[in-house]
């Protein structure tokens, strides 16, 4: 199945060995390690040695820690947030080991979608979805609900940089309900412009 999108604004062309990777086999070991996490966990230095290992990633690709610093940044305060609570139920050595496992996976999967076309990822999904077919599953809608998946994100972050700047302009920096409504009705009115054109092509059932 050939989808008929090049990139989301994430898919950053190069050579490196990373790019030249096929999308299945970086997929496959995206959900290694995301397996691997619940060992890696037990002993707080594994998940720096594999934090570290991301990182020579990135930097394999040609990527600064920057952009990797930037593909984590939207996640802080959920960060922050659970180190301070591991601290508080355990020690500082569970803490390390949760919110540094989480940056690593949020990383690593960015790493992949920096190194490989969007495209790509959704071919590997349908392709390996396809021997679901026979029980009535249809992989190219699950091809075309990942990728509206995947377009949502830079979508609703671009709303809520949006409606972030109106909320500034508006002297209204604290009102967290002058951010979360607006974001909530533009997102909802998105879905249902999406929804109407999905209908218009067939996509109704």
């Amino acid at each position: 199945m050939a989808i008929g999108i090049n990139t989301l604004g994430l898919y950053r062309p190069g050579d490196s060995l990373l790019h030249r990777t096929g999308a299945a086999t970086k997929l496959v070991g995206l959900l290694t390690l995301g397996a691997m996490s619940v060992w890696l966990q037990r002993d707080w230095w594994l998940v720096l040695v594999g934090l570290a290992v991301v990182t020579g990633c990135y930097l394999l690709a040609g990527f600064g820690v920057g952009l990797m610093a930037r593909q984590v940044r939207p996640m802080l305060w959920i960060l922050l947030f659970t180190a301070a609570m591991n601290w508080w139920v355990a020690d500082w050595q569970r803490a390390v080991s949760v919110v540094g496992m989480i940056a690593t996976l949020v990383a690593a999967a960015a790493l992949v979608t920096l190194t490989t076309p969007t495209a790509a990822l959704v071919d590997v999904v349908v392709g390996a979805a396809a021997p679901l077919r026979r029980f009535g599953v249809d992989p190219e809608r699950i091809g075309l609900t990942l990728l509206l998946g995947i377009r949502c994100v830079p979508v609703v972050a671009g709303l809520a940089r949006e409606v972030r700047e109106a909320q500034i302009a508006r002297g209204a920096v604290r009102d967290i309900r002058a951010f979360a409504v607006p974001l909530l009705v533009r997102a909802l009115r998105d879905a249902d412009a999406i929804g109407e054109a999905l209908v218009a092509r067939g996509f109704d059932d």
